[in-house]
């Protein structure tokens, strides 16, 4: 096994197998080749200089290269040198090729089809173009300044949030957020953090893994309920303007419960707004913060907006909390790339995230309009919720049934997600189930194909109102 850099100034790494013999030079070289390892196109060393590198004679490089020429492995033309020939290799299916091939309806991504790449890829030449040195550097916890008054501005516009630059803190996404928030609300004191059932498992175990405790809080069509709330908690985990999954509002009435109670008790409500800029009926509710900034951390991300690759969100905090998120930041060491950041601010501050934001809800409105007048050709049963977000719930009769369709599902070749098998309950016994369907995930050219499969799935399905 021989690594060697050849007369190009490039690392070739070959295994001879314990000679160097053509026979072994050429074993080599095609195993490199069907690996993948040396991809289509790459130029190989000329035949004296590998030959010198590997202390043998060139005669023996010659033939183990006029060999693979003839096989096809390799190409070889006056001028250019020897390459990698454009061989197209058969490959064994395998279980994550079906998968790739299959129609996707499962919820919490958006219709990565529609990100705007010629946008995206300006800001970045731009804001590059433009930047200080310094600006990548090693940068604050907190996030470049550009893009805290871009958020603080955008939210407050958009949102009605209260907020500040020096309230705002970039994160990579809102899981990242939520993690950092668990660790600042521990330092507070806080032991248990109340979290909506049914609500995302995911959530559930990163409070955990900071070393807090979990408690559920009911939701009926009102949105979640206040007078759930458990005596030792410290801070509850809501999604006010459509709780996730089931897309319902949470009333006026507890909005204002939950911020007298966070009020008496010296609590916290973290407020995700994960898809707040998609209200198709009606203008979306406003944020709860704007009504108790000292109590209510607003969290929201590009992750529906724009694609959860990104990796960005943000946290608008109470005074209180700001150093303790700070000194988890710094701890995690988890930072958005300042390229992004600045194309973030730049598409923020020209307004083109909100030329997008529209083109993207007038595409959602129209898939969730197709959904529903479909689902009406087999059933009177209503999705569950409002006309909002990026997925909607179907509820089912049964568990069994969910199980089934998403097995039958599979094998027809549309992925589909349960409320049950998705693990949102706390505790799953004696629960609704239902599917959650998401809408905004398939690429624009296979919506209809992917939600005519739905349709024939759910022909004689058992669906029932809860």
């Amino acid at each position: 096994m021989l690594s060697r850099k050849n007369s190009l100034g490039l690392d070739l790494h070959i295994d001879v197998g314990g000679g160097l013999g053509s026979r072994s030079i050429e074993a080599a070289l095609r195993e490199a080749v069907t690996s993948g390892r040396l991809p289509a196109g790459t130029r190989l060393p000329g035949t004296r200089s590998l030959a010198d590198d590997l202390g043998i004679a060139r005669g023996t490089v010659v033939e183990a290269y006029t060999q693979l020429v003839a096989e096809g492995w390799l190409v070889s033309a006056t001028g250019s040198g020897t390459r990698v020939a454009e061989t197209r290799l058969p490959t064994a299916k395998t279980a994550s090729d079906h998968t790739a091939r299959l129609l996707d309806l499962r919820p919490g991504r958006p219709d990565l089809s529609l990100f705007p790449h010629p946008l995206w890829a300006a800001s970045v030449k731009r804001t590059l173009a433009a930047a200080e040195g310094s600006t990548l550097d090693y940068g604050d916890a907190d996030g470049l300044r550009q893009l805290r008054e871009a958020v603080a501005t955008y939210v407050s516009r958009t949102r009605g949030v209260r907020a500040e630059a020096e309230a705002v803190v970039i994160t990579s996404g809102f899981t990242h957020g939520l993690a950092l928030l668990a660790r600042a609300l521990r330092e507070t004191g806080v032991c248990t953090i109340a979290t909506e059932d049914p609500g995302m498992p995911h959530h559930r175990r990163l409070i955990e893994g900071a070393g807090l405790a979990t408690a559920p809080l009911s939701v009926d069509a009102h949105g979640a309920d206040p007078g759930a709330l458990p005596s030792g908690a410290g801070a509850v985990l809501l999604t006010p303007s459509h709780q996730h999954p089931r897309g319902v509002v949470l009333s006026a009435d507890r909005r204002a419960a939950f911020l007298d109670w966070a009020a008496s008790r010296d609590a916290f409500v973290v407020e995700d707004d994960y898809d707040g800029e998609f209200r198709y009926d009606k203008e979306p509710v406003g944020a709860l913060q704007a009504a108790a900034p000292d109590r209510v951390v607003f969290a929201g991300s590009t992750s529906k907006a724009l694609a959860p690759g990104l990796r960005i969100g943000w946290l608008v905090l109470p005074e209180r909390l700001r150093i303790p998120v700070l000194d988890a930041a710094l701890l995690t060491g988890a930072t958005v790339s300042a390229p992004d950041q600045l194309a973030l601010a730049d598409l923020l501050q020209r307004g083109d995230y909100d030329r997008h934001v529209r083109r993207a809800r007038h595409t959602y409105r129209k898939r969730r309009t197709d959904l529903a007048a479909r689902l009406a050709t087999l059933t009177d049963v209503a999705l569950d919720g409002v006309p909002a977000g990026l997925h909607a719930v179907l509820p089912l009769a049964s568990p069994a049934e969910e199980k089934r369709l998403m097995d039958t599902g599979l094998l027809a070749g549309l992925r589909v997600q349960g409320l049950h098998a998705a693990g949102y309950w706390h505790s799953p016994a004696c629960r609704r189930a239902g599917l959650i369907i998401g809408f905004a995930t398939p690429p624009q050219h296979s919506w209809h194909p992917t939600l005519d499969a739905l349709i024939r799935l759910l022909d004689g399905a058992a669906i029932a109102p809860w």
